[in-house]
């Protein structure tokens, strides 16, 4: 396992996650570790699942860095420390008894009439008409049409996001270490002249997810919970290739167990 000496916090705005944001600093100095702002092995996010999402964008999604979350927020299904485990934890990371899982990152074009944009995402995108009306888009996997979408939006997920906003509506559990996206539809509208798919498709790596707006090119795109507005967007292009993160787990990290402690308990 990597060598592990240097750190750094990434901390929520919240009086819970200051408390052990100290707490943390402190036990890991104790036990010689050195924090670092500018050069690092280990970024660290305390708070909930958001904290983590905005660690791994402040970081430009750096793949040479183990990242790693430590719960102070509600949910935390990112993040894999709880507060109650910090000192087995600083252990692991002293005798490298910890595991690396490599998770794959979304990569997406706004192909616009005058420019193009590019973005990465770790969780999800989701496609909406920009004054939220319903929405039409021409969907295609790699250059085969897939559907001809009529509804509130679609919600493209990575592995990694299928246990977020995709789950919430109806999307499939998908063990992060695959490197897929999921299309999953928001409302989709079903009668008589309208039909579109009422569940989610789950992709492979490297095919490509194109959606072109046919009724108002004026999208509203959410990146990972953030949103903003596409004026005169042609297509909107996403899909996982060779870009990664390195998330580290616990030695006793499990994904069904993990499942089942946050979901069903």
């Amino acid at each position: 396992m990597p060598n592990i000496k240097y750190f750094r916090l990434f901390i929520n705005d919240n009086e819970r996650s200051k408390v052990v944001e100290k707490k943390v600093r402190d036990k890991l100095v104790k036990n010689n570790f050195i924090e670092d702002k500018n050069n690092y092995d280990l970024a660290i996010a305390i708070g909930g699942d958001g904290s983590f999402l905005r660690m791994v964008k402040q970081t430009n999604f750096n793949s040479d860095v183990l990242y790693v979350g430590i719960n102070a927020g509600t949910l935390g299904f990112a993040q894999e420390v709880s507060i109650d485990d910090i000192d087995d934890f600083i252990e692991e990371l002293k005798n490298g008894s910890y595991k690396v899982d490599s998770i794959g990152v979304q990569k997406t074009k706004v192909i616009k009439e005058k420019s193009d944009s590019n973005f990465y995402s770790l969780n999800e995108i989701v496609i909406r008409q920009e004054d939220l009306n319903t929405i039409l888009l021409d969907v295609y996997i790699e250059d085969s049409i897939l559907e001809s979408f009529v509804g509130d939006g679609l919600l493209i997920a990575t592995s990694f996001g299928s246990t977020a906003y995709n789950l919430s509506h109806g999307g499939s559990i998908v063990y992060n270490t695959f490197h897929t996206l999921q299309i999953t539809p928001i409302a989709p509208l079903n009668n008589k002249s309208y039909r579109n798919l009422l569940n989610s498709v789950i992709l492979p790596e490297n095919k490509k997810v194109t959606l072109v707006p046919k009724r108002s090119k004026d999208i509203l795109i959410t990146i990972d919970g953030e949103n903003k507005v596409y004026k005169d967007a042609l297509e909107v292009q996403t899909y996982v290739n060779d870009k990664r993160i390195k998330c580290l787990r616990r030695k006793d990290y499990n994904f069904s167990k993990k499942i089942n402690e946050k979901f069903l308990k």
